[in-house]
Protein backbone atom coordinates (compact mmCIF):
# COMPACT_ATOMS: atom_id res chain seq x y z
CA UNK A 1 0.00 0.00 0.00
CA UNK A 2 1.66 3.35 -0.90
CA UNK A 3 1.13 6.45 1.11
CA UNK A 4 0.04 9.66 -0.30
CA UNK A 5 0.98 12.64 1.11
CA UNK A 6 -0.25 16.34 0.74
CA UNK A 7 3.33 17.03 -1.10
CA UNK A 8 2.54 14.56 -4.05
CA UNK A 9 0.85 16.88 -5.73
CA UNK A 10 2.30 17.94 -9.05
CA UNK A 11 1.90 21.97 -8.04
CA UNK A 12 4.00 21.44 -5.14
CA UNK A 13 7.31 21.60 -6.71
CA UNK A 14 10.88 20.97 -4.31
CA UNK A 15 8.60 20.58 -1.61
CA UNK A 16 10.14 16.71 -0.96
CA UNK A 17 12.68 18.22 1.98
CA UNK A 18 9.97 19.49 3.51
CA UNK A 19 7.72 16.54 3.92
CA UNK A 20 11.19 14.64 5.15
CA UNK A 21 11.48 17.66 7.75
CA UNK A 22 8.30 17.09 9.20
CA UNK A 23 8.31 13.11 9.54
CA UNK A 24 11.23 13.29 11.19
CA UNK A 25 9.96 16.17 13.77
CA UNK A 26 7.23 13.81 14.63
CA UNK A 27 9.13 11.07 15.23
CA UNK A 28 11.44 12.71 17.45
CA UNK A 29 9.11 14.21 19.83
CA UNK A 30 8.94 13.12 23.45
CA UNK A 31 7.25 15.87 25.14
CA UNK A 32 10.17 17.13 27.42
CA UNK A 33 10.74 19.74 27.96
CA UNK A 34 7.19 21.06 27.83
CA UNK A 35 6.87 24.33 25.98
CA UNK A 36 4.69 27.44 24.94
CA UNK A 37 4.74 29.30 21.84
CA UNK A 38 2.59 32.64 21.90
CA UNK A 39 1.85 35.63 19.79
CA UNK A 40 3.05 39.02 21.16
CA UNK A 41 1.14 41.69 19.19
CA UNK A 42 2.98 44.85 17.45
CA UNK A 43 2.69 48.11 20.21
CA UNK A 44 2.30 51.42 19.29
CA UNK A 45 5.72 52.14 18.92
CA UNK A 46 6.32 50.40 15.96
CA UNK A 47 7.48 47.02 17.23
CA UNK A 48 6.71 44.44 14.94
CA UNK A 49 4.67 41.32 15.99
CA UNK A 50 6.84 38.45 17.11
CA UNK A 51 6.53 34.69 18.42
CA UNK A 52 7.99 34.04 21.84
CA UNK A 53 8.61 30.08 22.46
CA UNK A 54 9.02 29.29 25.84
CA UNK A 55 10.78 25.89 27.36
CA UNK A 56 10.33 24.73 31.04
CA UNK A 57 14.03 23.95 32.00
CA UNK A 58 14.08 23.77 35.79
CA UNK A 59 17.48 22.99 36.60
CA UNK A 60 19.63 24.01 34.08
CA UNK A 61 21.53 27.10 33.72
CA UNK A 62 23.03 29.46 30.99
CA UNK A 63 26.07 27.03 30.69
CA UNK A 64 23.72 23.84 30.47
CA UNK A 65 21.29 24.96 27.32
CA UNK A 66 22.62 25.91 23.38
CA UNK A 67 20.32 27.48 21.50
CA UNK A 68 21.10 27.75 17.73
CA UNK A 69 20.08 27.99 14.02
CA UNK A 70 20.86 25.55 12.48
CA UNK A 71 19.33 26.05 7.92
CA UNK A 72 15.58 26.61 8.81
CA UNK A 73 15.38 25.18 12.21
CA UNK A 74 15.67 26.75 15.72
CA UNK A 75 17.57 23.80 17.99
CA UNK A 76 17.62 23.98 21.65
CA UNK A 77 20.04 20.96 23.34
CA UNK A 78 20.33 21.49 27.04
CA UNK A 79 22.68 19.08 28.93
CA UNK A 80 23.61 19.06 32.18
CA UNK A 81 26.27 16.98 33.71
CA UNK A 82 26.18 15.52 36.94
CA UNK A 83 29.24 16.03 39.23
CA UNK A 84 27.93 13.06 41.86
CA UNK A 85 28.43 15.54 44.37
CA UNK A 86 25.06 15.28 46.21
CA UNK A 87 23.82 12.28 47.05
CA UNK A 88 19.70 12.37 46.96
CA UNK A 89 17.15 10.73 48.56
CA UNK A 90 14.25 11.06 46.06
CA UNK A 91 15.36 12.71 42.61
CA UNK A 92 11.46 13.74 40.78
CA UNK A 93 13.16 16.66 38.79
CA UNK A 94 14.61 15.82 35.48
CA UNK A 95 18.00 16.13 34.79
CA UNK A 96 18.60 14.35 31.21
CA UNK A 97 19.74 15.79 28.13
CA UNK A 98 16.83 16.95 25.47
CA UNK A 99 16.89 18.22 22.24
CA UNK A 100 14.06 20.36 21.21
CA UNK A 101 13.65 21.37 16.97
CA UNK A 102 11.42 24.17 15.46
CA UNK A 103 11.01 24.12 11.95
CA UNK A 104 11.11 27.81 11.06
CA UNK A 105 9.47 29.38 7.90
CA UNK A 106 11.44 31.28 5.47
CA UNK A 107 12.36 34.90 7.12
CA UNK A 108 12.31 33.96 10.84
CA UNK A 109 14.59 35.61 12.72
CA UNK A 110 15.58 34.95 15.82
CA UNK A 111 15.67 37.98 18.38
CA UNK A 112 17.56 36.42 21.65
CA UNK A 113 16.89 34.17 24.28
CA UNK A 114 16.57 34.78 27.81
CA UNK A 115 16.43 32.42 30.77
CA UNK A 116 14.77 33.53 34.10
CA UNK A 117 13.04 31.38 36.91
CA UNK A 118 13.25 28.03 35.07
CA UNK A 119 12.04 29.11 32.08
CA UNK A 120 13.97 29.78 28.86
CA UNK A 121 12.47 32.45 26.14
CA UNK A 122 13.25 32.63 22.83
CA UNK A 123 11.90 35.37 20.99
CA UNK A 124 11.31 35.22 17.07
CA UNK A 125 10.19 37.40 14.46
CA UNK A 126 9.03 37.41 10.60
CA UNK A 127 10.00 40.63 8.53
CA UNK A 128 7.97 41.54 6.32
CA UNK A 129 8.71 39.75 2.56
CA UNK A 130 9.58 41.82 0.22
CA UNK A 131 7.30 41.25 -3.17
CA UNK A 132 8.99 40.57 -6.09
CA UNK A 133 7.76 39.82 -9.43
CA UNK A 134 10.44 38.60 -11.86
CA UNK A 135 9.71 38.75 -15.48
CA UNK A 136 11.36 35.52 -17.23
CA UNK A 137 12.42 35.84 -21.01
CA UNK A 138 11.54 33.59 -23.27
CA UNK A 139 13.85 32.46 -25.71
CA UNK A 140 13.35 31.10 -29.00
CA UNK A 141 15.82 29.01 -30.78
CA UNK A 142 15.80 29.66 -34.87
Amino acid sequence: MSRITPFTSPLLVGFDSMEKTLERIAKGNDGYPPYNIERIRGDASGAPERLRITLAVAGFSEEDLDVMTEENQLVIRGRQVDTGEREYLHRGIAARQFQRTFVLADGMQVLGAELRNGLLSVDLVRPEPVRMVKKINISVPE
